[in-house]
């Protein structure tokens, strides 16, 4: 028996497991397992984390079992799993990655769900290429928040395009560790409505990095301000581009918990 926890934020849901649990269990197809739909329990990603003094240290496995470096959703869900019953004022959490330490401050909760803004890094490598995938022509930002990030920006796609373009750009050859996808529309300077399409997942109804890296594209090439609210399926994140971090804020929820049987 696996102890795991699911937590979700905006719908992008993940498996927490403690590394000291799974030492000698093979992790690609752990993750596999777990996070099918049908016959697991269900989930965007596995994350195996270590407690530490001041948070915790992860690592992301995507739904395929692939590895990813952070998850900004990620991030808050372990956040909400660490402090369930702290009651003290103020309490930060640090948190570990394979992209770096993340701080993320609690700023309030709302029933079961608490409230971070996290500090996610400065975005790197950004710039706007031309590139051929799915039968078109496209001009895409690409950059990297921690992971790699390719943002499509203009009128959002209808279901065939999304997933037609999803798909090829996650494995596109200028992509050689595979990239997450973003088809982001500018509504207003202070707003931008975005599709998702994860690596190693899909189509997801949320993301944290997604949603920074749509706001830093959107800012620097679609007219965009550099604080506004990104608006996923699965509901709006606020996301800050400031001279020392790229903050996102939103809520994350622990779900359940319980025993892995097989």
């Amino acid at each position: 028996m696996l102890r795991f926890v699911k937590t979700h934020a905006y719908g992008n849901d993940f498996l927490y497991v403690e590394k000291q649990d799974v030492t000698d269990v093979p992790l690609v197809a752990l993750a596999r397992e777990m996070c099918d739909r049908h016959t697991g329990i269900g989930a965007d990603g596995l994350i195996l984390y270590s407690r530490t003094s001041d948070g915790a240290t992860m690592s992301l496995l995507n739904a395929d079992g692939s590895r990813a470096e952070v998850s900004g959703n990620g991030l808050r869900g372990l956040a909400a799993l660490l402090l369930r019953g702290d009651d003290r004022a103020g309490a930060t959490v640090t948190i570990h990655t394979e992209a770096g330490s993340k701080l993320l401050t609690p700023i309030g909760e709302s029933h079961t769900r608490q409230v971070f803004r996290a500090a996610m890094g400065l975005p790197a490598d950004v710039r706007e290429i031309s590139l051929m995938a799915g039968g078109e022509t496209l001009r895409v930002i690409v950059l990297n928040i921690g992971n790699p990030q390719c943002v499509v920006l203009g009128r959002l796609p209808d279901e065939e395009r999304f997933r037609r373009l999803g798909a090829a750009l996650e494995h596109h050859t200028v992509f050689p560790a595979g990239t997450n996808v973003e088809f982001a529309e500018v509504e207003a300077p202070d707003r931008v409505r975005v599709l998702i399409w994860e690596r190693g997942c899909g189509p997801t109804r949320s993301s944290g990095t997604g949603s920074c890296a749509a706001l830093v594209a959107a800012a620097a090439f679609g007219g965009a301000a550099r604080d506004a609210e990104i608006i996923a399926p699965g509901g709006a994140q606020r996301v800050e581009w400031l001279d020392d971090n790229v903050y996102l804020t939103g809520w994350a929820e622990v779900i359940c918990e319980g025993e892995w049987l097989r």
